[in-house]
């Protein structure tokens, strides 16, 4: 697998993807968070390639204290061969070249491949309670 950062012609790929991976939520446009993306931190928008076909994504960010990574993503029939974890090292690498000294992360609960994934390459669940605010919807629901 390469890896390299999202070009623009990558996205119709990377929402499929998604989608497969079961990643998209109503409340999520994949469109709209590839938007943001772009205008913030592009290079660590990771995509993984085998064949010129885009097989594996993590959206990685860097906000001067920590660094997430969302959207980590292996084509179904790909996985547990090694592409989730060779993406997760390129990124802790790019964020250790920016100086982060720590990663965060948020799993939904059901996720329990996930979990196993992140317990695997050395990740423990912190002693935190996580809380969202949405500022803009998504969603295509019109509020009155």
């Amino acid at each position: 697998m390469e890896i390299r950062s999202f070009q623009d012609t990558d996205e119709p790929q990377i929402i499929h993807l998604w989608e497969r991976c079961g990643l998209v939520r109503p409340w999520n446009d994949p469109a709209r968070d590839i938007a943001r993306k772009r205008r913030m931190q592009r290079e660590l928008f990771l995509v993984g390639t085998s064949d010129g076909a885009i097989v594996a994504s993590a959206m990685v960010g860097y906000d001067g204290h920590r660094g997430w990574v969302n959207y980590l993503a292996v084509e179904p029939s790909r996985r547990r061969q090694g592409w989730a974890r060779a993406l997760m090292v390129e990124a802790e690498r790019r964020l250790r070249d920016l100086g982060c000294a720590k990663i965060n992360l948020q799993i939904r609960r059901d996720n329990l491949e996930a979990i196993a994934f992140y317990e695997r390459i050395g990740f423990a669940e912190d002693a935190v309670v996580s809380f969202g605010k949405r500022l803009e919807r998504d969603d295509k629901e019109t509020s009155e």
